[in-house]
């Protein structure tokens, strides 16, 4: 009897991962496909719409061929995607832009216009979305001020997962929780919404139809199937985004589960069965359909902050350090760094104040401090932003009994040892590392009916090891963390003076 196997796409920021699974959730095998990011003026952060559907193609084959599977064994597809892109096409179809990802800063000037008055205020409770400028309507407000001519010439606008599956089914469709990542996005009645289109000067036509995530299309005969290895005729399950399939992926499907990631950037979110909402907008909120809602806190400075910090000591002359090189330096000083301090917000902030202004410190150094006792600041300051959204989470109600972590900082002991020590938690790792591709598969699996449901899928992940809190640690954080979020708040007039200077002299 042939198996039935699942193929999940994850199309993330800098690579597109995939993986094939079984209908128990053991994956077979695995594939990655690298697309550059174009970087553009100052703020600009674009992917060219081809190098998607190449990085997707090549990441499917990996898989395939991993898993030895043949494209006749496929029972179905799913494809995730990044939150927060955004594309503009003509009205054949052709791009406008590249596509603008949740990196790319432009909009934070037409954000501003909302932050802080009742009409933000009025689009964050309907849509789920604080006023910030990584959400598409902000970027939308951005291109009709700055380039009208290619807003007025825009027929279509859509995300680069959408983008990906016309390539693969020929229709333009979208799921409820890419949609709900645009700031546009009824996120208690799951429909465009008029208020919001209307500030942008849209028309709901301009965007594709709603969906929901276990939908079932068909992959066309077009070169690209056949490119990535696939079969026409293939079911394919609309899926949801990277940040829904993460949580999947790391079996977090419950309210009282949540998923701790770190890759690029950070997410601190768990599943609820209704809309949630600060009373200060200070989380979002995204629909997943008609039954689950994303919740949670979202951070700029991840792993990114750290390929920050190895970059500055790789330009400062010696031995080339990679990655977990930098990481592993910390684990020369003890907790708490000698005192040295990071607020680290090198790419400005999100949840829990959405401060695009906020800028990277290291306090408290001195001549006794060295390059072992910065990263090991660095890794605590990123860890102390996740305990900031927990506290954020808990004054919504939301205080989960269980963590599981997911992102490339798992394949760190050190960085999860902080991690827990600073929030003083258990942290539970999933069998599979990959969860985005994983939770992906799942759809596929929902869709064809091989689970019942979202909480059935996450039945199937496996925990196969926890970090726990070190007591010694956990009192040096407690200390540290007062101190860290005094610093923050002292600092608040000085972040926007500093902002200020360094547009005005073009930093």
């Amino acid at each position: 009897m042939k198996m039935a196997m699942f193929l999940g796409i994850d199309l993330g920021t800098g690579s597109c991962k995939a993986a094939v699974l079984d209908d128990e959730g053991r994956v077979y095998g695995a594939g990655q496909g690298a697309y550059p990011v174009g970087e553009g003026p100052r703020r600009w952060n674009e992917q060219r719409p081809e190098s998607l559907l190449e990085g997707m193609a090549q990441a499917t084959r990996q898989a395939l061929e991993a898993a030895r599977a043949s494209a006749r064994q496929i029972e179905a597809v799913s494809v995730g995607g990044a939150m927060h892109s955004l594309l503009a096409l003509d009205g054949s179809g052709r791009p406008l832009t590249g596509v603008i990802t949740w990196a790319d800063g432009r909009g934070a000037h037409q954000a501003g216009r909302y932050r802080g008055t009742p009409q933000g205020f009025a689009l964050y409770q309907r849509t789920g979305c604080p006023a910030h400028g990584m959400y598409p309507l902000y970027k939308l407000l951005w291109l009709r001020d700055e380039q009208p001519g290619v807003f007025a010439q825009a027929a279509r606008y859509v995300t680069a997962k959408e983008y990906v599956l016309h390539a693969l089914t020929g229709e333009w469709v979208i799921d409820y929780s890419i949609a709900a990542g645009h700031g546009l996005l009824d996120t208690h009645a799951l429909r465009w919404d008029a208020e919001a289109l209307a500030l942008a000067g849209l028309r709901e036509e301009q965007f594709s139809p709603l969906a929901p995530p276990q939908q079932l299309l068909r992959l066309k005969d077009t070169s690209l199937v056949t490119q990535a290895g696939l079969l026409p005729g293939t079911p394919l399950a609309l899926g949801c985004s990277d940040a829904v399939n993460s949580s999947l992926g790391a079996g977090a499907v419950l309210s009282t589960q949540a998923t701790l990631m770190v890759g690029t950037s950070g997410a601190l979110r768990l599943v609820a069965r209704r809309p949630i909402l600060h009373p200060q907008g200070k989380n979002w909120c995204y629909a997943i359909d008609s039954t689950h809602w994303l919740v949670g806190g979202a951070i700029n400075n991840g792993g990114v902050a750290l390929e920050w910090l190895r970059g500055l000591f790789n330009r400062a002359g010696g031995a080339e350090m990679s990655f977990d090189e930098v990481a592993a330096l910390a684990g020369e000083v003890p907790a708490g760094a000698g005192g040295v301090i990071c607020l680290p917000f090198f790419a400005g902030e999100r949840s829990p104040n959405w401060n695009l202004n906020a800028r990277g410190v290291f306090f408290g150094l001195s001549l006794a401090h060295g390059p072992a006792h910065l990263a090991r600041a660095l890794l605590e300051g990123v860890a102390f932003r996740f305990r900031s959204l927990a506290e954020m989470l808990a004054e919504v109600g939301c205080e989960p009994a269980e963590i599981r972590a997911s992102g490339g900082f798992i394949h760190s002991p050190l960085w999860l040892g902080i991690m827990a020590s600073a929030l003083n938690r258990q942290l539970f790792l999933p069998e599979w590392g990959e969860t985005s591709s994983w939770g992906a598969a799942a759809w596929a699996m929902i869709g064809m009916g091989a689970v019942a449901d979202l909480e059935s899928a996450g039945r199937l992940v496996k925990v196969n090891g926890q970090v726990t809190p070190d007591p010694e640690q956990a009192p040096v954080y407690d200390r540290l963390y007062a101190l860290y979020d005094r610093l923050y708040e002292d600092l608040l007039p000085s972040f926007e003076e500093i902002a200020r200077f360094q547009q005005s002299a073009g930093g």
